[in-house]
């Protein structure tokens, strides 16, 4: 039977607690530093609480610490790995080869265990790639966004043994994460050191080889927003065993609509399986709402590729969330405006709108009466017949701000007679997990009946995290009178031994980890088999930022690897040209209904170049053999 995990983004203590009661199997958190989200890091204190929180439902904590490394910072980064797999962290998710190399040595000095798990930053795109990353100690890869079903398929029947996880909800980066450098050449933050600058999320103009403007100015890089909520099936057909939601910047109320549903879903996809797939962890949700993903950020969802098409993956009328659809306006007064739909709205909900020159326009709702909306300020372009959008639901945030879910773990509380008086079992349903309590007591026939008040004695589990499922009162013991004080005191000690057998197992599946930790520096295949051609040309794509992981690539047939984009080395290996930027499987030609697939010529003459409004110009070049944009800085 496989283990299927929904693995949530934790912004911080509270959004991570908050993941596991909504339903996730995981979660992934940001190290005080060198996580991919430089704004979204956590002290060690607030992890162990996390760690502690999760293991109780044998959920898991995986620790982002997937930055590039300069050499003055591998003793710190050395000392922060550490402390993380004295605290019971998982995993530590990881882009820097010098780490691979560390964890190694860390384990065999300090005897831990810690799973390594390759960050989509290391850019895996191929089965080789994920092959070779397996052989130096990775238990687990994060497949790149743009893969198809098709591909991840592909993957995991060429490297079985490796464990698989994808991304199914969240906002997309253009480029292939890794390998954009976007960021750092235009302003100096580097996505590579969590600092990204949302250069993709820029407008553009787009010109021809001869200068002239092909469109007015559009968000072209920009995408839309991940959803595959109803692929989740197909992608555990193919091998994926972790469902990963985007979103360490998101708030409490993102993680929780966004979490409840993909469980939900997930949950279907279990009971409909015939026993092939369970869930990764323990426990029963139950919400105090309906989650709805158009109710919480998002910019207008795509399937990304998961079909092997790239149709409606980009946004470039606005970077900006635009939320649910609501209706049409209908008719526009002074101070108000109807709206044609089956919405309902409510004061202090925000609605946009594209006005005519398709600019995204918003406001909020200061009144709502039915269908007339009274705005705080009446938008001047507003006009009948234009699409209305919810951005920011009030009733919706309001509930989410309350408690608005409950997670228990579900028993069976069986109470028998025993030689020397009565025996307690606690079985956590549907698991071998069992706890025994016995109690040495003198037998008395009970003047009225008992079996009423054992059941409720045994089902107060209120204050714990599990629930009385059901309860069995053999009929021995129904007759017989058995104190309340008794009957608690025996619930506590099941409690207890619950809790203590979670914990024994949560510590088991640490050390099972031990494996993954192995010294890997034997060489297995050459490094630069496993990535795309255009990495014998720029070989700052290996990421390289410390000697450690220089030496870590010699070893693997790799020894003249270049310097990091980050530390000055910005222009190709051989030949001359301009820096390469991005990689990008969306492409500026497809949007534009050009795709040579479709045999149909473009009316511009090539290059065509991307440019900002202080006049930097980036030269597209379309790879088709490969589906792939490429985006270069013009000298």
């Amino acid at each position: 039977m496989t283990a299927l995990e929904l693995l949530a983004p934790a912004r911080n203590l509270a959004c991570g607690m908050a993941a596991i009661d909504h339903g996730a199997d995981a979660v992934y958190i940001g190290a005080p530093q060198y996580g991919a989200r430089a704004a979204a890091g956590n002290t060690l204190d607030d992890i162990r609480v996390l760690c502690d929180y999760a293991h109780r439902f044998l959920a898991k904590v995986y620790v982002t610490v997937n930055t590039i490394v300069y050499d003055r910072e591998l003793e710190e980064v050395g000392a922060l790995v550490d402390q993380l797999a004295a605290m019971g962290v998982d995993a530590i998710l990881v882009q820097d080869m010098a780490l691979v190399r560390m964890t190694a040595e860390l384990k065999q000095t300090a005897g831990w265990g810690m799973a390594l798990h390759a960050s989509t930053q290391t850019d895996n795109r191929t089965a080789e790639r994920v092959a070779w990353l397996h052989s130096i100690g990775f238990s687990r890869v994060v497949l790149a966004r743009e893969l198809s079903v098709s591909e991840m398929d592909d993957i995991h029947r060429q490297v079985p043994d490796v464990e698989l996880e994808a991304f199914v909800h969240g906002a997309l980066c253009v480029s292939y994460s890794g390998v954009c450098y976007a960021s750092q050449y235009c302003f100096g933050r580097s996505a590579n050191r969590g600092e990204c600058a949302q250069f993709c999320r820029l407008r553009f103009d787009l010109t021809d080889a001869d200068g002239e403007r092909v469109d007015s100015p559009r968000y072209w890089l920009s995408l839309r927003d991940m959803c595959r909520i109803d692929h989740l099936s197909e992608m555990a057909a193919a091998g994926i065993t972790s469902f990963k939601i985007e979103g360490r910047l998101k708030d409490e109320a993102y993680v929780k609509n966004v979490v409840a549903a993909y469980s939900q879903q997930l949950e279907r996809v279990v009971a409909a399986s015939g026993g092939a797939y369970r869930r990764a962890s323990l426990g029963r949700v139950s919400l105090a709402f309906a989650p709805d993903l158009h109710k919480t950020f998002n910019r207008g969802f795509t399937g990304y590729f998961i079909d092997g098409k790239g149709d409606d993956i980009a946004s470039p009328d606005t970077p900006k969330a635009l939320g649910e659809y609501v209706g049409k306006v209908k008719e526009v007064r002074r101070d108000s405006f109807n709206v044609a739909g089956l919405a309902s709205f409510a004061n202090g909900d925000g609605l946009c709108f594209f006005d005519r020159n398709r600019t995204l326009c918003g406001f909020r709702v200061n009144r709502a009466e039915g269908n007339r909306i009274y705005p705080q300020k009446m938008p001047p372009q507003l006009r009948p017949g234009m699409a209305l959008y919810r951005n920011t639901d009030a009733m919706f945030d309001k509930t989410l701000a309350r408690q608005s879910a409950v997670r228990r773990i579900p028993v069976t509380m069986h109470i028998m007679a025993a030689d020397d008086g009565l025996c307690l079992e606690a079985e956590v349903i549907g698991t071998d997990i069992k706890a025994v309590v016995r109690q040495s007591v003198d037998f008395q026939e009970a003047r009225q009946p008992q079996e009423a008040n054992i059941r409720q004695q045994l089902s107060r589990l209120g204050n714990t995290i599990y629930e009385a499922s059901e309860v069995i009162v053999d009929s021995e013991v129904k007759g017989l009178f058995v104190p309340s004080s008794m009957l608690a005191d025996m619930r506590r000690q099941a409690v207890e031994a619950l809790d203590q057998s979670l914990s024994d197992l949560s510590d088991q599946s640490d050390s099972s980890d031990q494996s993954d930790l192995s010294d890997q520096s034997a060489p297995s295949a050459q490094a630069a088999t496993t990535v795309p051609s255009v990495y014998a040309r720029y070989s700052y794509l290996y990421n390289v930022a410390n000697e450690v992981a220089r030496q870590f690539y010699a070893d693997h047939g790799m020894p003249n690897v270049g310097k990091a984009f980050e530390m000055g080395n910005t222009h190709p290996d051989k030949g001359r040209g301009e820096p390469l930027l991005m990689q990008c499987r969306h492409c500026v030609r497809r949007l534009l209904g050009y795709c040579t697939k479709e045999r149909k010529k473009m009316p511009w003459r090539e290059p065509l170049s991307l440019a900002l409004p202080d006049g930097r110009h980036f030269r597209l070049e379309f790879d088709c053999r490969h589906c792939q944009m490429l985006v270069y800085a013009e000298n």
